[in-house]
């Protein structure tokens, strides 16, 4: 996880929209992760693989306790073995440093 985004608590943040620049500059910060959407629907996403359901699932609960403990909900398409994942900040309108924060955050779940 970036040290640009660490042991931050997005509750207490004022969210604010990213620019062009910095929204590219955190995206090459995240392994994998594509920009979809334009103006208020841009948003990053990326899916992860798994090999059963159950996978999938326990990949979704860990997944769902970092959104609960940042205040900050990605929409999911759960599949048998994949789960979708898609950040934005829909109060900004865009993209805010949260979202990529979180992103780096859900990586970190597999990368141990």
């Amino acid at each position: 996880m970036s040290s640009m985004f660490k042991a931050k608590q997005w509750k207490s943040i004022a969210r604010q929209a990213l620019g062009p620049t910095e929204i590219v500059s955190a995206l090459a910060r995240l392994d994998g992760w594509k920009l979809s959407g334009d103006g208020a629907d841009v948003a990053i996403e990326k899916t992860f693989t798994f090999a059963n359901y159950f996978e999938t699932m326990a990949f979704v609960n860990a997944l769902a306790f970092i959104a609960h403990s940042q205040d900050h909900h990605p929409d999911l398409s759960v599949h048998y073995d994949r789960c979708g994942v898609r950040f934005s900040t829909h109060d900004v309108g865009g993209l805010s440093a949260t979202d990529f924060d979180c992103a780096a955050r859900v990586d970190a779940l597999l990368s141990a």
